[in-house]
């Protein structure tokens, strides 16, 4: 039997399992109206935070071709430098760009795409669990944190215009950057939710509609239903399954290139999207990286393809969208035994979008000198990566307060990198 215990326990999202929502009675349509009462037709600012998992090699996928040590320290994985053949991207005469990141090149010279190198976690672990669990709580070091940075963003920022898809991860499950007091949805696929969303039988319908009806007053329950069948209504308005990108983008087949394709779809659909996340993995290249051609370029084409179809779908929508790219540490400057790399430390980040002062790497270069290493074989640490999210929560989201954000830290201003 339904019970109000019940429905506070399992409302929310949640209820989309039960399928409540194969018709819409006029109640429901009354209870979205309010839901989303000034939240359609306004342009919001989106932060598309992407995490490549696994440690991906920064210094193969933004080459130092300027310097003599990188080549002596991979003489099998190294990108040749620009103009030869398989060469890499020439970007400043100095870093390049793995050629398997050929889409990224008109982002450049468009001034639209920033690079930050030698960027990272000051922890020393080389531990990915841990390493990842620093970078998305942005509390280096601090195990237990309950909750990820982005869900503090949300919780210093309230907004009473806020609909259900305010924060998305297009994840199985709820990343930890996201967790937290502030309400975060995670899926894997629009089509799949509003399918559960859809089938209930009329009995069960009935009987929700009157338990809610007797119960409109109570303010919790009222919410929970708000939040379900905000997001259904969101939802059904997008159609998943009618989605075609513009522009020409083509979004590489796969989970990533679908994530990214539903991000995009959310933003045209003026659902209120302010935080996206998604992930892509498979860069612990131990074993034969490969150099221009192999393992890590086909992980980089499928990459960059997907978020060059992002940026091309959403057209001047991407004035209001910023992406960034991370991973939680960078590899060894040295190849090993095995024609790969191990665990290292810093590593570079991509900026996209919005404001963003493109055309340009950031951060202080460290060097590959030997003595220039940090503990002697991995890229020295420059820039902490919660300077460069800080400067995106400051100047993109009009965070004000970070030290809530970042607790324990006071991020330096980034200067030059958004207008």
């Amino acid at each position: 039997m339904m019970n109000r215990r019940f429905f506070l326990k399992s409302g929310g999202i949640a209820l989309a399992s039960f399928g409540l929502m194969s018709s819409a009675p006029s109640f429901l349509q009354r209870t979205v109206a309010q839901a989303l009462t000034g939240a359609g037709g306004v342009r919001r600012k989106t932060l598309i935070a992407i995490f490549q998992r696994g440690a991906v090699d920064g210094l193969n996928m933004v080459v130092p071709f300027g310097e003599s040590a990188y080549y002596d320290y991979r003489p099998n994985i190294a990108i040749p430098k620009p103009r030869s053949e398989d060469g890499a991207i020439d970007l400043d005469g100095f870093f390049g760009l793995h050629p398997a990141l050929a889409s990224f090149e008109p982002l450049w010279r468009e001034q639209r795409l920033a690079i930050v190198h030698a960027v990272g976690s000051p922890d020393a672990t080389r531990s990915h669990f841990d390493a990842q669990d620093y970078l998305e709580t942005g509390t280096p070091g601090r195990k237990g944190t309950p909750d990820g940075w982005l869900n503090r963003l949300l919780q210093a920022h309230k907004d009473p215009r806020a609909t259900p898809f305010r924060a998305v991860a297009m994840t199985p499950n709820l990343p930890r950057i996201l967790q937290g007091r502030a309400p975060a949805l995670a899926m894997q696929n629009l089509a799949d939710f509003t399918i559960r969303a859809g089938g209930g039988a009329p009995n069960v319908q009935t009987g929700f509609e009157a338990l809610y009806e007797q119960l409109t007053n109570d303010r919790l329950l009222s919410e929970a239903g708000k939040e379900t069948f905000g997001a259904i209504s969101f939802l059904k308005r997008v159609d998943p399954g009618q989605y075609k990108p513009a522009n020409g983008a083509n979004y590489p087949r796969g989970r990533f290139g679908d994530a990214l394709r539903q991000i995009a779809q959310l933003i045209k659909a003026e659902a209120g999207l302010e935080v996206a996340f998604t992930d892509i993995g498979g860069w612990d290249t131990h074993v034969n990286q490969g150099g221009p051609r192999g393992q890590l370029a086909a992980r980089l084409q499928e990459f960059g393809q997907g978020i060059a179809a992002l940026v091309a779908d959403l057209g001047p929508l991407m004035d209001d969208v910023v992406i960034v790219t991370m991973s939680e540490f960078g590899r060894t400057a040295r190849e090993n035994g095995n024609r790969g790399t191990d665990h290292g430390h810093a590593n570079a980040m991509f900026v996209i979008g919005g404001a963003t002062r493109g055309g340009r790497v950031y951060g202080d270069w460290p060097g590959l000198r030997g003595d220039r290493l940090y503990e002697g074989r991995d890229l020295a640490l420059t820039t902490d990566f919660r300077d460069v999210f800080g400067e995106l929560a400051r100047k993109h989201l009009r965070a004000n307060d970070l030290t809530t954000i970042f607790p324990g830290y006071t991020p330096t201003k980034f200067r030059g990198l958004l207008g």
